[in-house]
C-alpha cells in the first residue's frame, strides 16, 4: 500500500504514455515531410503517421479483441520503429514542433490507404468465393 501512495498512479502513467504517443505521431508526420530525414525513415514515418492519424482503422474497433489490437500493439510498434530510424537530433526537433502545435493533423492519405486495403480485401474475397461457370456445371 505504501508503494502505491509514493509513485504516480497507473492512470497517470497511462495518460503520460498516451500524450507521448500523440506527440510522437505528430512528430513522425512532420518527419515524413522533412527533406533532412533519410528516405527509409521518411517512408516508415509517413506510413505510421498516416495510419495513426487516419480516421479509419484497418481492424474496426467493434471487432472484439482484434479491434483494439492495432491501437494497442501495431501503432506503438510502428512508432517505435519509425522513431529509431529518424536521427535523434531531428526527432527531438520534431517532438518540440509537435508539442507546440495546437491541433492534431488528420491524414487523408491514411484514410485513402485504409479504404484501398478494404476495397482490395473485398475484391479478393469476391474473387475467391465467386462461383465459376465450371464449378456450377453438374458432373
Amino acid at each position: 500500500m505504501d508503494q502505491i501512495a509514493r509513485g504516480p498512479s497507473l492512470i497517470a502513467r497511462a495518460r503520460a504514455w498516451a500524450r507521448a504517443i500523440r506527440i510522437d505521431v505528430v512528430a513522425l508526420w512532420i518527419a515524413g515531410r522533412d527533406p533532412r530525414v533519410p528516405l527509409a525513415a521518411k517512408a516508415v514515418a509517413a506510413l505510421v503517421a498516416a495510419y495513426a492519424l487516419s480516421p479509419l482503422d484497418l481492424i474496426p474497433d467493434f471487432i472484439p479483441v482484434l479491434g483494439y489490437l492495432d491501437d494497442l500493439v501495431l501503432v506503438p510498434l510502428g512508432i517505435l520503429l519509425a522513431v529509431r530510424l529518424v536521427p535523434p537530433a531531428l526527432m527531438a526537433e520534431f517532438r518540440a514542433q509537435a508539442a507546440a502545435r495546437a491541433g492534431r493533423p488528420t491524414s487523408r492519405a491514411g484514410l485513402a490507404l485504409i479504404l484501398c486495403l478494404w476495397a482490395l480485401s473485398g475484391a479478393l474475397l469476391v474473387w475467391l468465393f465467386w462461383p465459376t461457370a465450371a464449378a456450377a456445371l453438374p458432373h
